[in-house]
């Protein structure tokens, strides 16, 4: 796993730099559009694609045009990552299912 002191040190920048600049290029992707035949990742509601369970804001492949975004349909996925993207949507759903448990208990308190 790559953490903030590998990418400062790699691009010799700080980490607040390198995520404002990140900001800005999926701001662009996503305003401006993808190149043609190219796609980024984006966290977006998921529709299903790649078997992720409907309405969880996962990272996909996406191509963008005039301000709207598409997921790329059709992309091979290999077992040992699909078992990987897998572990990422359980883990999502775990830490929603304990945000809304946290809310509960502040709710009734």
């Amino acid at each position: 796993m790559i953490n903030g002191q590998a990418i400062i040190n790699a691009r010799r920048l700080s980490s607040a730099f390198s995520t404002a600049s990140v900001a800005c290029d999926h701001m662009r992707d996503w305003i401006l559009g993808t190149p043609k035949g190219t796609w980024v990742s984006m966290g977006v509601y998921s529709d299903g694609s790649y078997g992720i369970q409907p309405s969880l804001i996962y990272s996909f492949p996406i191509t963008c045009k005039k301000g709207e975004w598409s997921i790329v349909q059709g992309l091979k996925i290999d077992e040992f990552s699909r078992e990987k993207m897998h572990a990422v949507e359980r883990e999502l759903i775990e830490k929603i299912i304990m945000a809304y448990s946290a809310m509960k208990r502040w709710l009734n308190q």
